[in-house]
């Protein structure tokens, strides 16, 4: 056979080879070169650690402005018309339709799409200015008004999501679908710990006072840590009970006895890394000795006996009751002074579709003193100058009413748009009033800022920039903001 008729048959039998059987025969060999790739990749990201902090050499990038971060999330979504977002324009529009070229044709929730009509539902609280920047603040944050020059107020935040789940996912995690890393833990990955007897990470759960406040459902899923070694997860302390399950050694194990248990544990673990290679390997081996630590660390912090008399004068007497708001801000000075990097704390209840002048006078309660005590603690101690604070929600609330609108109750759907939080420590402009919204609060007119911004803005804060802090994972470079652009937000930063 010549060798024009050899490339004529191997071209006729190419060319009927199904697409099932070229990828039968071809899928081993391409499998394992992708995998060896993809392995390759992820196993250098997983060795750049720096061997003082755990964090990844080279971090951070230029001068941080803070060291350490609290985040105090709203779960449900405050009201940015009853906060901060002051519309006494609205008074005159009570109960009249939201005019279409406010709202432009723009996506609705399911629960008030079906509305015959949006009728708008000024807010039944008044609003006062403050301090020096002459803030607009409801007067359902007396404490909060009290501090306006400590914070950069953000009023034109906006994101895509419109329910709360891929809402709170977005804003912690920089993607809508679970499975991503939030903040807390890209932080942990990039600059690692500052206390080796504590997480780097830590969660807390506040509880919410109001019978009637409708809660959203959260879950480990916002704090873990994604793509990245466990070691990075954010560790949930309990109210009520050990403040971390399983820490305590079990009745009739004392601490020598279960010193040698972990030390021959590692010994195991040690030998499988030996065989595997594999990183989890060794995070175990750090996750139990942290674990040890922690049943002296744990019960020192979580005392709070000998604090004076005067933390209490500050935050109030709930801050004694273990679960309350006020509670968990003072936990989270404590845990900033030990040396944790990250406190997150989640408060629920805000997702007031109905009832609004009802419940919201309460949620506010619950976090007002606390929120102005500490970031008066912090600063009173010389922390706030190293750490910032971040307060606010997932997304805002509607101008129109959902449900039946009568002058004193009401209640608001989801409104993606816009909406309100702020910032206060180092590195933030006190003082601050950014961006703006049309007279409904439903557009943003002036400085819109997208939450991956804000996500961009943290990691500013932190010396980092945002573009060049990823991980390389399923054949990409992961980060937090994403492949979208994002842009630190100067007009609030000092």
């Amino acid at each position: 056979m010549t060798d024009r008729n050899l490339e004529s048959v191997i071209r006729q039998a190419v060319a009927a080879e199904t697409r099932r059987q070229f990828f039968a025969r071809s899928a081993r060999g391409l499998g394992v070169a992708a995998l060896a790739t993809m392995l390759a990749e992820e196993g250098k990201s997983a060795a750049k650690v720096d061997q003082t902090t755990g964090g990844l050499p080279g971090l951070p990038h230029f001068q941080p402005k803070v060291k350490r971060a609290i985040y105090l999330h709203m779960v449900g979504a405050p009201p940015q018309i009853e906060t901060f977002d002051y519309k006494p324009g609205m008074k005159e529009w009570f109960d009249k339709d939201l005019p279409e070229s406010i709202r432009q044709g723009q996506r609705l929730t399911t629960m008030t799409s079906g509305q015959s009509r949006f009728p708008i539902a000024p807010s039944v609280f008044k609003f006062a200015q403050h301090g020096k920047s002459g803030a607009w603040v409801s007067e359902l944050l007396p404490n909060m008004a009290k501090m306006v020059d400590d914070l950069a107020i953000v009023r034109s935040m906006h994101t895509e999501a419109i329910n709360h789940e891929p809402a709170i996912t977005f804003i912690q995690t920089g993607f809508m679908i679970a499975g991503k890393p939030c903040i807390g833990s890209w932080l942990a990955y990039g600059l690692g710990s500052m206390n080796r007897d504590l997480p780097t990470f830590v969660v807390l759960h506040a509880q919410h006072t109001h019978p009637r406040a409708n809660v959203q459902a959260i879950s480990a899923r916002l704090w873990s840590a994604g793509f990245l070694s466990a070691q990075y997860a954010g560790v949930a302390l309990r109210a009520a009970g050990d403040p971390v399950l399983y820490i305590n050694n079990p009745d009739g194990v004392p601490p020598q006895m279960r010193r040698r248990m972990l030390d021959a544990l590692g010994e195991l673990n040690q030998h499988q890394y030996a065989k595997t290679s594999d990183p989890e390997t060794q995070t175990r081996i750090a996750q139990y000795e942290m674990a040890f630590r922690m049943q002296t660390s744990v019960p020192d912090l979580a005392d709070i006996s000998k604090e004076p008399a005067g933390t209490f004068d500050l935050y109030g007497e709930e801050a004694k009751k273990p679960g309350t708001f006020a509670y968990t801000a003072l936990m989270s000075r404590r845990l900033i002074e030990r040396g944790v990097r990250f406190v997150q704390v989640y408060h629920r209840g805000w997702d007031v579709h109905g009832n609004l002048p009802e419940v919201l006078p309460s949620q506010c309660k619950d976090v007002d003193r606390a929120c102005y005590a500490l970031v008066t603690d912090l600063k009173n101690r010389g922390l706030l100058d190293e750490t910032l604070v971040l307060w606010g929600g997932e997304f805002g609330r509607t101008i129109y009413s959902q449900g039946k609108l009568t002058p004193t109750d009401y209640g608001r759907d989801h409104h993606p748009r816009c909406f309100s939080l702020w910032l206060a420590g180092g590195g933030v402009k006190g003082g601050t009033v950014y961006g703006e919204t049309d007279e409904f609060s439903y557009n943003i007119v002036r400085d819109p800022v997208h939450v991956r911004d804000l996500q961009a803005t943290l990691l500013n804060l932190f010396g980092i920039d945002h573009e060049r802090l990823t991980y390389k994972y399923q054949g990409l470079d992961q980060r937090l903001t994403g492949v979208e652009k994002a842009t630190p937000v100067k007009g609030i930063l000092a």
